[in-house]
């Protein structure tokens, strides 16, 4: 029996479209955790393979960049072709290139296999949300973008541990290449078990639905002229670098004008701007954006304080943000329920809640000697963690709930490609804040509470937005696009 993408299923099929689930969640895992894994790993890649100060750099941010840049034409890609082909082409391609990672003889070919890793998972990323889409309803895909906003928690926060983990039992010296290898046996269940459970969706009959080389070329070159300068920040000296942002902003501007006019001339653009005239995508883009530039940069700032400042070893460092993921899996699950219910209000709480964790946090530095920090976090921590997780997946869901199936893939891509330049922004400025305090006035302390306060900032800006849309539904209670108010119907299609 085979899973589709049309009806919703009979209960013998139900079983199998949770387990189908499970795969997209298991290839999800792994692409993120990937985000943050090898941040521990780097002091090993120096060691074992020689690699400098640019090539761990790129090993880094190179991942971030290719991630980013594939996002949407990925997802555009899977609503054309179908999101199970897409999805196990982009899981194969991340196992191998998780692979050749770890067997790569010299940095620079370390830095060619994770840019291509960086591709493969960016591939992956929006056929698990147009998945969730196609395969899940109402109340049931609530509860799935639960579990996916539990991923997202779970696999950022834990990457540190799980490098420190792997490292302190391999060594230094070859610990680096398992942190690439742990991938291997999770990549191949899950493309094993994808090919079984997958819903298999015929390729678009549409005749405009071709693929817009010039709209991919504009995006990418737009992606990358932002984020470039972002991921790079304190590897390139100098203001030069900074000119590169208003060329992006130019070049998406381009992008804009010709996806109108793909649209006027009846030919399938690569992205649907009629998305945006949904207030729901809107408002949940920007929030996600706004979000992701705080929530990734708290664990950049906490894992160079640990190790440089407060000498923990990697997995020590691990360790302190444990609590963050538990929470945030807990957080997760307990949105999943309350969205559909509650609406905008769950992600108002969640906001609150890392809030209050990130002031508990910047307390405990104050005020608690460096040895004890990861005890006297560790409440901070879960709190954050639990307010995380309450954000992420209600989010995901609110902004995705009106989108039509058929375009789940293109917009998961835009949403998540926030993400991406959300985090490569938020490093960036929260680096310098960091650094800059670091190098003209110290000490180490002063610079996390500063660092932890600039991520507050943009968990703030996040969480304005959340509230002026709770202000706006409160003065039309009857509002169309209010999905808490129709039960979060299947998406209706965004042209006449």
């Amino acid at each position: 029996m085979t899973t589709t993408c049309s009806k919703p299923q009979q209960p013998a099929t139900d079983n199998r479209r949770w387990k189908a689930l499970g795969v997209c969640l298991a290839a999800g895992f792994i692409s993120l955790l990937d985000t943050s894994i090898v941040n521990v790993a780097l002091p090993s890649m120096e060691r074992g393979l020689g690699a400098t100060e640019a090539a761990q750099a790129w090993v880094v941010s190179g991942y971030a960049l290719t991630f980013g840049l594939a996002l949407v034409p990925a997802g555009r890609l899977g609503d054309m072709r179908g999101m199970r082909q897409a999805f196990l082409i982009g899981l194969a391609v991340f196992t191998v290139a998780s692979a050749a990672c770890g067997l790569a003889a010299s940095p620079d070919w370390l830095v060619v296999f994770r840019l291509i890793q960086g591709a493969a998972a960016g591939m992956v990323a929006p056929q698990t949300s147009g998945l969730i889409q196609q395969m899940f309803q109402g109340s049931e895909r609530a509860k799935a973008f639960g579990l996916l906003g539990s991923v997202i928690g779970v696999s950022t926060a834990v990457g540190p541990l799980a490098g420190g983990v792997i490292i302190d039992a391999v060594g230094t010296g070859d610990g680096w290449r398992w942190v690439f290898f742990v991938n291997l046996p999770i990549g191949v269940a899950a493309f094993a078990a994808g090919l079984r459970l997958l819903p298999r969706c015929p390729a678009s009959a549409d005749r405009r639905e071709r693929f817009d080389p010039l709209g991919v070329l504009l995006l990418g070159c737009g992606v990358l002229a932002l984020m470039l300068p972002l991921v790079q920040e304190q590897q390139w000296t100098g203001r030069e670098k900074w000119a590169l942002l208003p060329v992006g902003a130019v070049l998406l501007g381009l992008f804009w004008v010709w996806e109108r006019r793909q649209g006027r001339l009846g030919r399938a653009p690569l992205l649907d701007l009629n998305l945006f005239s949904l207030r729901s995508f809107t408002l949940g883009a920007l929030i996600s954006l706004s979000y992701f530039a705080g929530f990734t940069t708290v664990f950049f700032v906490l894992a160079l304080f640990l190790q440089n400042a407060a000498g923990y070893s990697a997995l020590a460092a691990g360790v302190a943000v444990l609590p963050f993921a538990v929470g945030s899996a807990v957080g997760a699950a307990l949105g999943g329920r309350l969205v559909v219910s509650h609406g905008r209000k769950v992600v108002v709480m969640g906001l609150t809640g890392v809030t209050l964790g990130l002031l508990g946090s910047i307390a405990v530095v104050r005020l608690v000697p460096l040895e004890s920090f990861g005890w006297a976090a560790a409440l901070p921590m879960l709190v954050g963690g639990i307010g995380s997780g309450i954000t992420v997946s209600p989010n995901t869901t609110l902004t995705l709930t009106r989108v039509p199936v058929k375009r789940a893939g293109a917009a998961g891509g835009v949403l998540q490609t926030g993400q991406r330049v959300g985090s490569a922004a938020g490093i960036a400025v929260v680096g310098s804040v960091y650094f800059a305090h670091l190098a003209h006035h110290g000490p180490a302390p002063e610079a996390l509470q500063l660092g932890l306060l600039t991520s507050m900032g943009f968990i703030l800006v996040a969480l304005g937005l959340a509230v002026a849309d709770l202000g706006e539904r409160a003065k039309a209670p009857k509002a169309p696009e209010a999905p808490e108010a129709q039960g979060m119907p299947e998406a209706e299609s965004l042209t006449p």
